[in-house]
């Protein structure tokens, strides 16, 4: 049989097992919350250059020739 002071040490190494375990859990936690803040933030950039680009494209285009002087 164990001695007790050896089931003592299990129990303790493994609640500073769970103690790092939960730690580790909150900080990766932390970094799926700020990656999905930093994908809907692209996402809604993404969406707002298609949108500029969609109105730019119905636009009528300028020519740089339409800027010439009368005299070319």
């Amino acid at each position: 049989m164990n001695p007790p002071n050896s089931q003592d040490e299990r129990l303790t190494k493994l609640e500073i097992k769970a103690s790092f375990t939960e730690d580790l859990l909150d900080k990766l936690d932390l970094v799926i919350i700020r990656q999905q803040d930093q994908i809907d933030r692209l996402t809604r950039e993404v969406q707002r250059l298609q949108q500029a680009a969609a109105q730019d494209e119905a636009s009528p285009q300028h020519s740089l020739r339409d800027d010439l002087p009368p005299h070319y």
